[in-house]
């Protein structure tokens, strides 16, 4: 029964990593459709294999989200295909005007957002991940080919302040992970605007830090603030989480803080500045969110609780990774010297 669950888990793992591939390497419109819906009824299955009630919910909520998306997706390229008569008298920028709210919607920003963190709050944390981080290169990708730079620049402005004002007293962490996402989605919309290989470079190292983050979270059973609070974990596995918290946010000389430099950098020669601001200012909230939640927790860390007894250490790679998060700035710059 196991061996045939792994199976199966393995066949749909196989089949979104194919469907996005075939996604951003097609160059009609109805493929990159098609392999959406064929990566969206690949990763329900992965959603439904926790039988639980509220897994069930995440997964009719993320479908009917993308369902929706996907067939006002749909009806605007079969109206540019067919190019019906009637149409002309449209305004031109109306169909890619939609297209860009579709890619927005699946990717979980704003206008609207709001089934993300509710999706998210239901999942195991690997579902976590992958609806985080490898869900969104699709949209992402095929919003390059139509984007309108005033509907990116707006859901840019105010999926940011909106991920970062929600932060506050949030006490789940899988919702602060989702709008840390949203957060994250936003920078990375910034360098989609001037350089796709920056994108790919952003896209790359914050998958590795949320998995690390997530995968942390596993291996403790930790699901709320209130767990690191009182968990007997010992300090130095609870220091390794903050250090990857703090990178996550972009917290120099953090690793996680590099793409950000990079960003800022691009956004500054291009004469950003609007972005740059807002950008900058969500940022520092969310650094202050995790310093708040670092501080509280280490303040009580001799607080004992007795139903917290069980802990699963963390394993070498979250070690090893929290120390190159640490000193990558030492070590950049031991090796430029060297050389």
């Amino acid at each position: 029964m196991n061996k045939n669950f792994n199976l199966n888990k393995f066949m749909f793992f196989i089949i979104i990593i194919m469907s996005t591939l075939y996604s951003i390497s097609s160059n009609s419109w109805i493929n990159i459709w098609m392999s959406m819906e064929i990566n969206l009824m690949s990763f329900i299955p992965l959603m439904l294999m926790i039988n639980n009630l509220l897994s069930t919910k995440s997964m009719i909520t993320y479908f009917m989200i993308q369902a929706i998306a996907s067939m006002n997706f749909l009806f605007i390229i079969l109206i540019k295909t067919i190019q019906f008569k009637w149409f002309n008298y449209f305004n031109q920028s109306i169909p890619l005007i939609i297209m860009n709210l579709c890619l927005l919607t699946k990717m979980g920003m704003v206008p609207l957002y709001q089934w993300f963190p509710i999706t998210m709050k239901n999942l195991n944390w690997l579902n976590c991940f992958i609806l985080s981080t490898w869900q969104k290169i699709i949209p992402m990708v095929t919003l390059s080919y139509c984007m309108m730079y005033p509907i990116i620049l707006m859901s840019i402005i105010f999926s940011s302040i909106i991920s970062s004002i929600m932060n506050f007293n949030q006490n789940n962490l899988k919702i602060l992970m989702s709008l840390s996402s949203i957060n994250h989605m936003s920078w990375m919309l910034s360098t989609m605007l001037i350089n796709m290989n920056l994108w790919l470079f952003y896209l790359t190292l914050y998958a590795i830090l949320n998995y690390i983050i997530m995968m942390s979270f596993n291996n403790s059973n930790i699901f709320s603030l209130m767990q690191i609070y009182m968990m007997k974990i010992p300090p130095l596995n609870k220091m390794m989480i903050m250090i990857n918290l703090f990178s996550l946010g972009g917290l120099p000389p953090f690793l996680g803080f590099l793409p950000k430099l990079l960003t800022i950098n691009l956004l500054l020669i291009n004469n950003n500045y609007l972005i740059i601001i807002i950008l900058l200012t969500t940022s520092l909230i969310n650094i202050f969110i995790y310093l708040r939640i670092t501080f509280s927790s280490f303040m009580i860390i001799n607080y004992e609780m007795k139903l917290s007894t069980n802990y699963n250490y963390m394993n070498n790679i979250v070690y090893l990774f929290s120390l190159i998060n640490s000193f990558w700035l030492i070590i950049i710059t031991v090796m430029y010297l060297l050389n």
